[in-house]
């Protein structure tokens, strides 16, 4: 079968009938979550025949053999429309599965053992050498009945136990090296919020959650209000701020991105917080509200952002130097707040010129991009190339071209929309001094000939004034 005959197949599956009896139901919903773990099995086989023949050719080609592989997981994310992190899972979990397990990549196939289950036999057996983890494949799953009826948690302990008998030392070493690995990582939840994850040894992690149950319990029992999770949140916040409680940080060490429309004259459309996502207006409002009142000695500061009126494109500017300068380089992290890959939507590392330097390619927002490290590094191997299109009023957009000739595009979002100030009942002491810096610009001396003044970047880390054509900061 090729991808036509797939399609074709996709096509149909609408088409199941619903006219059926209950018990009928249920086999298909068995089936299809056979079928399910089936085309994982297929996706890891194609994966792994893709990573093969892509460093076959570059091999012939003479591309020395740690770079042949550059891109490949990249291209990987691409298809399968997903970020390149996890591209580089699927195709870890492949080579893995074709080349080392293939008992465990039968069961797979055979809509036995879910590609979760699978994905916990790879992750698991890691630290294994191949010739161990194809022993581990075997004594685990040539039977199919060994993990049937296990769950998650289940699979995970026989298959760490199992890896400890194999060989004790390799798991003991896994241990030590993942001490190297502590972070502390941050993602947007839902309703405004925000999980903040700490990965830390064992003994480290019970101890600070114990120290902050047992404290939170102390509090609690003098008759403090809050709930007990509530309360080991804000001891957390303040022990790591200094701060009192959790809701005395108002925005001073974010940038925040609002409309003029949303800031003065009480809109409702959302702004943007740069590494979080959007917030609603009344929120950022009372944010920006509380930075400006004078409890907070470094306050909050205005910085012009501007973008055309209609699309909400942000404006472009240039400059000569070799590198982005500091200026330039935040006016991309503005325009595009995310990896411009699509689907990848991690944090942006590396400013990257779409057509490359050595090409003559210039250091200007519409030949810059904001990517990851890892987006960056793929861009670079054999065979990708990219180019910017940005059409008048029109946001600016990125096409991608991958090795195999596949084509993908990414559009900056947009920014959000402009406020007319004229007509605009202004009656804050705060908006009014706010609306006579925004008069107070020299509209010309900015690269698009009719900007508008969309929205300002509220930040208590910058006091720069703005980004002027060939200025660079």
């Amino acid at each position: 079968m090729d991808s036509a005959a797939v399609s074709t197949f996709l096509a149909e599956l609408p088409e199941l009938g619903s006219d059926i009896d209950d018990a009928a139901r249920i086999d298909l919903l068995r089936t299809l979550e056979e079928l399910k773990a089936a085309c994982a099995g297929a996706q890891a086989r194609v994966t792994a025949d893709l990573d093969a023949s892509i460093r076959a050719s570059r091999a012939d080609q003479g591309v020395p053999r740690n770079q042949q592989g550059r891109g490949i997981a990249n291209q990987v994310a691409l298809a399968r429309r997903d970020s390149p992190f996890r591209g580089g899972r699927h195709l870890g979990m492949a080579t893995a599965l074709v080349h080392e397990m293939p008992r465990t990549l039968r069961l797979l196939e055979q809509g036995i053992l879910s590609e979760w289950r699978a994905t916990i036999l790879v992750r698991e057996t890691a630290c294994l050498t191949r010739e161990d983890r194809t022993a581990l494949d075997f004594l685990l799953c040539a039977d199919s009945s060994t993990l049937d009826g296990l769950g998650d948690q289940a699979v995970c302990a026989k298959v760490r136990a199992a890896a400890a008998r194999i060989d004790a030392e390799a798991v003991v070493r896994r241990a030590r090296k993942a001490v190297s690995d502590r972070r502390v990582t941050s993602r947007p939840a839902p309703d405004t919020m925000a999980y903040v994850s700490a990965l830390l040894p064992v003994a480290q992690g019970v101890a600070v959650h114990a120290t902050l149950a047992r404290d939170a319990d102390a509090i609690l029992a003098a008759g403090d209000a809050r709930t007990r999770s509530q309360i080991m949140a804000d001891l957390l916040v303040s022990r790591v701020t200094g701060s009192t409680t959790a809701a005395e940080r108002p925005v001073i060490t974010v940038n925040l991105v609002i409309s003029d429309q949303a800031l003065l004259g009480g809109g409702c459309e959302p702004a943007h917080v740069q590494g979080y996502g959007p917030v609603p207006a009344a929120l950022a409002r009372q944010w920006v509200s509380d930075a400006a009142s004078a409890e907070f000695e470094s306050g909050a500061l205005l910085r012009r952002v501007y973008a055309n009126p209609q699309s909400g494109a942000l404006t472009a500017t240039e400059s000569q130097a070799r590198c982005f300068p500091t200026g330039l380089a935040r006016l991309i992290d503005l325009r595009d707040k995310t990896c411009r890959t699509p689907w990848c939507d991690a944090p942006i590392r590396h400013h990257d010129h779409i057509q490359s330097r050595h090409t003559g390619g210039p250091t200007t927002a519409h030949n810059g991009a904001g990517l990851c490290a890892a987006c960056n590094y793929a861009k670079q191997g054999v065979g990708w190339n990219a180019s910017a299109h940005q059409q008048p009023g029109k946001a600016h957009e990125i096409e991608l071209r991958t090795p195999t000739g596949h084509r993908y595009r990414s559009t900056a979002p947009p920014l959000p929309r402009p406020l007319r100030i004229r007509g605009t009942e202004v009656t804050s002491p705060v908006e009014r001094l706010i609306i006579h810096y925004l008069r107070g610009l020299n509209i010309s001396k900015i690269c698009n000939p009719t900007p508008t003044h969309a929205c300002g970047s509220i930040t208590a880390r910058d006091r720069g004034g703005p980004v002027e054509q060939g200025d660079g900061e």
